[in-house]
């Protein structure tokens, strides 16, 4: 049973300086405080953090595990608290273990493609080193200059990439992790093929921290694409875009990206960051193809031919770095942007199969429209996956209850139009009360069973998922 009030708090935060030193913990209420929040906008006074300490190696991990699981503390493993699922909130007290002291890159192996790094490196500081070797890391969540390796494992966060080269984990292959009782193992090998026994890495992929916590992980890397071009092709419809897409794809061609941006994306992104956007229009692709240099002339050609065949009313080339750079840009602020536009911005993160999106952006802005909120709608069209970014007041109870009911009925309708509740962003205490209704109840049980098997005294990040 979990300790949610801790009688010998002075015990614990004594006991975590033998452990890290003064210096690695914190225990004021104002520390604590800022550590018990993430990007989810939820956050409960009540429910804040009793020490937040910062291990710099994996023995001082397991250390501490040892010491939870003997006092039954509970434990939340944090990196930059970027996620939008309340995944790292301490819904009951306890231990926060941030990572962001333990950020090497402790090695990048060429012959290899391999890598092997510390929970609390920056994404796209591990991109850029990949890129001295002239190699790649594909997965770029939105918030990849802050958003770390720890947290992005732990969700098995995506990003516009993850049409072409799939996920995080689909670049996980082996992984240190400390469980509950303090004991450090090793999932699998260094090896790019294993299939020694049951696929125990893939299992701690996505989990949120309720299994373990991760300490050190070897990633897969690949060659990087000798070159890329990048597109905006605009459209009256939303049939049109999807069409478009489907056609691309049909014809044999796989863009390294293929995102959507909705009218209300693009007037909002041109109004916070001005770079030549077309606001008249219904949506927009944004349409990256990586390769080979003598390959992307006949593939733009036909991507041009396709977009203009389903109606593409204009569509923008960019000829040079900066134009390229001011594409993602437009792209990645499509967050920011929604901001201006009241206190607080939820984004939800839902998935359908990909003939689907269309009634399922029709539905979400039915269902915004219903409960009078600002949505600003975009996603990786090319996988299903869509991003309503929702602005509202949040102190607001009126706004606030809106939105749970707008929430709500989001999620019936992904799961009506056979999909599912995330795609990358993970469950943790914003969706697990909608659990039970996207998963089949015998794989349920199986999954509290794991739960149960690695985390018996249910100190592992407890209230999420479930």
């Amino acid at each position: 049973m979990i300790n949610t009030l801790l009688k010998h708090k002075n015990n614990l935060v004594k006991s975590m300086e033998e452990i890290l030193g003064e210096a690695n913990v914190l225990s004021s209420y104002d520390e604590r405080y800022i550590y018990s929040t993430d990007s989810t906008n939820i956050t409960n006074p009540e429910e804040i953090a009793d020490v937040v300490v910062f291990p710099v190696n994996t023995l001082q991990v397991s250390k501490i595990m040892k010491y939870a699981y003997a006092n039954n503390i509970p434990v939340v493993a944090r990196s930059a608290g970027t996620n939008l699922c309340g995944a790292c909130l301490p819904k009951h007290g306890g231990i926060i273990l941030n990572f962001t002291k333990m950020n090497k890159i402790i090695n990048i192996n060429k012959n290899n493609l391999i890598c092997i790094v510390e929970p609390g490196v920056i994404i796209e500081d591990l991109q850029k080193a990949a890129d001295a070797y002239n190699l790649f890391y594909p997965p770029d969540p939105s918030n990849l200059k802050v958003s770390m390796i720890g947290g992005s494992i732990g969700l098995s966060s995506g990003g516009p990439h993850t049409f072409k080269y799939g996920s995080t984990k689909d670049f996980v292959i082996d992984l240190e992790v400390v469980l509950a009782d303090g004991t450090i193992v090793n999932t699998a090998s260094e090896c790019s093929k294993d299939v020694t026994g049951y696929n125990l890495t893939q299992l701690f992929v996505g989990s949120e921290g309720t299994l373990g916590i991760i300490t050190k992980a070897v990633l897969k890397l690949i060659p990087k694409p000798e070159s890329k071009r990048v597109m905006l092709a605009y459209f009256d419809s939303l049939d049109d875009t999807s069409k478009a897409v489907n056609d691309i794809i049909s014809n044999l061609i796989t863009p390294s990206v293929i995102d959507l941006m909705d009218k209300n994306t693009l007037q909002t992104v041109e109004s916070f960051y001005p770079s030549g956007l077309l606001t008249d229009k219904a949506a927009a692709l944004l349409i990256e193809i990586d390769g080979f240099k003598s390959t992307l002339d006949e593939q733009y050609k036909k991507i041009i031919e396709i977009c203009y065949k389903n109606k593409s009313a204009y569509i923008q080339t960019a000829n040079t770095k900066e134009e390229e750079e001011r594409i993602w840009i437009s792209r990645r602020s499509s967050f920011g942007a929604t901001a201006k536009l009241a206190p607080n911005v939820v984004t939800e993160d839902v998935v359908v199969p990909r003939e689907n999106i269309v009634p399922l952006v029709i539905g979400i802005r039915k269902i915004c429209n219903k409960y009078n909120l600002k949505t600003c709608i975009m996603g990786h069209i090319g996988d299903g996956n869509i991003h309503p970014n929702i602005a509202l007041d949040l102190r607001n109870p009126i706004e606030r209850k809106n939105f749970e009911n707008a929430k709500t009925e989001l999620f019936e309708l992904a799961l009506s139009l056979n999909g599912t509740l995330s795609g990358e962003h993970g469950i943790g205490c914003e969706k697990s009360y909608f659990i039970n209704k996207a998963v089949e109840s015998n794989c349920l049980f199986l999954m509290k069973q794991i739960k149960k098997l690695f985390d018996p005294k249910g100190i592992l990040n407890p209230g999420k998922i479930f």
